[in-house]
């Protein structure tokens, strides 16, 4: 039996043959035979060389890692494309201090300075080491006086360790507070002499003393002790006022937390140069010290007496013209109208208390700062305020 091999020939019938059987002859019939191709067949072949590899930047070549790469770096460019202006813009954030027409309102002055003041008596509130005296017994001692140019305000030099009784609980000292109450406004401090020296701690400030700290503190004038480091500037208030913004201003930030609770009622304050207090600036003959109260925010200027703006003297004065405060607290994060209301006036001179009695040793003053406050009355010489006059002015 033969295989066909070529396709050409015509394909065999089916094939039969004959077997024997025992019991006769029988024909087996099959099919056609297979059939087999000696040709191979014409499929396509692959192509078996290496492919030229695509570039890294073509996505095309990019695996699944390669891709979330990509995807993160894309979010975290929107991310930055989005935030960093606001961020920027939000640094950059300042209230607009547009001017305002100011007229005077009060004024303290001449012999009369002291009518409108109530003299503080009883326990201190900042625990001094100090007997604040009432109006009868400042005058006797000589404490507070009024003339035409200036108004006066001592610590008592008269008692020393042999006197009866002596000053051993504490110094006969004054702190006024003024009658009236204002909301905003601009204020101009004449002031010709500070208090300073070891265990003093004078101070010139604004608040409303039945409702602290609820209603703030605007500290303009303060020093403690040799008061050589300068003037100090400072805010107190509640929870939520901070200055950790924009300023604009010519002094040196101490803290940006107003808070009373931070850092020991520490606050936000700013610290003046040497010349803005103390000997120095007495020295100098002193000069003005203008703050202004607004919803904007609280500023601070500080001139010396050769350096007064002429439209002060003039009862015109206008604060967009006086450049850089000496200090500035914006309301960008803190809402001024709200956390200063109610506030009085206030001027006095503590001793040792909860500020100069915690710097006391750090200071150079000898001793103690109660023994040495107790026995030593002649130290206190130049411990006392004297001020021209104050003008309050509001906005037209």
């Amino acid at each position: 039996m033969g295989w066909e091999n070529t396709p050409a020939q015509p394909k065999a019938g089916p094939a039969s043959f004959h077997v024997r059987d025992t019991n006769g002859p029988v024909e087996m019939v099959t099919g056609p035979s297979p059939y087999y191709s000696t040709e191979l067949q014409d499929h396509p072949r692959r192509n078996m060389r290496s492919q030229p590899a695509l570039p890294w930047w073509n996505p095309r070549s990019w695996r699944k890692r390669t891709w979330a790469i990509v995807v993160v770096a894309f979010i975290i460019v929107i991310i930055i494309a989005v935030v960093t202006p606001v961020e920027v813009a939000k640094a950059n954030r300042y209230p607009n201090y547009t001017k305002l027409n100011y007229s005077l309102a009060d004024e303290y002055s001449g012999t009369t300075f002291f009518d409108r003041f109530n003299y503080f008596t009883g326990y201190d509130p900042a625990q001094g080491f100090v007997h604040y005296v009432p109006e009868a017994q400042a005058k006797q001692l000589n404490l507070t006086s009024a003339s035409e140019d200036s108004a006066i305000i001592r610590v008592d030099t008269s008692v020393g360790p042999q006197s009866t009784p002596d000053a051993s609980t504490g110094r006969f000292s004054v702190r006024l507070e003024s009658q009236a109450q204002y909301e905003d406004g601009l204020f101009i401090f004449d002031v010709k002499h500070t208090p300073f020296g070891c265990g003093t701690w004078p101070a010139l400030w604004l608040t409303d003393p039945v409702n602290w700290p609820d209603h703030g503190e605007i500290d303009v004038m303060e020093a403690v002790n040799k008061a050589t480091d300068g003037n100090q500037m400072t805010l107190h208030t509640t929870d939520g006022c901070s200055m950790d913004v924009k300023r604009i201003m010519s002094d040196s930030s101490l803290s940006n937390d107003c808070h009373n609770a931070t850092d020991n009622n520490a606050g936000c304050g700013v610290k003046g140069n040497a010349a803005t207090y103390g000997s120095a600036y007495n020295d100098g003959q002193g000069g003005i010290i203008a703050m202004e109260w607004r919803n904007e925010g609280i500023r601070v200027w500080q001139f010396g007496r050769s350096n007064i703006p002429t439209d002060i003297a003039a009862k015109n004065p206008d604060p967009s013209s006086w450049g850089s405060a000496s200090a500035d607290f914006p309301n960008t994060n803190c809402d001024i109208s709200s956390h200063f209301k109610n506030q009085s006036i206030i001027a006095n001179i503590d001793l040792c208390g909860q500020y100069a009695g915690a710097v006391y040793a750090s200071s150079g003053c000898p001793s103690n700062c109660t023994d040495y406050v107790a026995n030593n009355p002649e130290a206190f010489t130049d411990a006392f305020w004297e001020f021209g006059k104050f003008e309050v002015y509001k906005a037209a």
